[in-house]
């Protein structure tokens, strides 16, 4: 299995979201917390590159540890157009896979 995160299309994002929610909590607190201090965007860089690097670990290393399940789950989310109730089987798999 490739180390190399997936494309965070939508669709991947969403089949990771709790994931990314629970690994990056600290890192999206800051960001929103620069956000609310200071509305010059300039600020706020690199809390947000904080974000987008913790994002792309966790995907890494989802794409480790379980890949084959979190494409499954992604490619059904991007078939149905990110609708969750249609994808349980594969979320179930992913998240039997990787949990939390």
């Amino acid at each position: 299995m490739s180390d190399a995160a997936p494309v965070p299309t939508s669709s991947v994002l969403m089949a990771a979201w709790t994931h990314i929610a629970t690994k990056c909590a600290d890192q999206n607190k800051a960001f929103l917390e620069c956000k609310r201090n200071d509305q010059n965007p300039e600020k706020c860089l690199a809390a947000g590159d904080e974000v987008s690097g913790c994002v792309l670990s966790v995907l890494k290393d989802l794409n480790v540890k379980c890949g084959p399940e979190l494409n499954a789950y992604a490619k059904c989310m991007d078939y149905y157009g990110n609708h969750l109730d249609s994808c349980r089987a594969e979320q179930k798999k992913f998240e039997g896979a990787c949990s939390l």
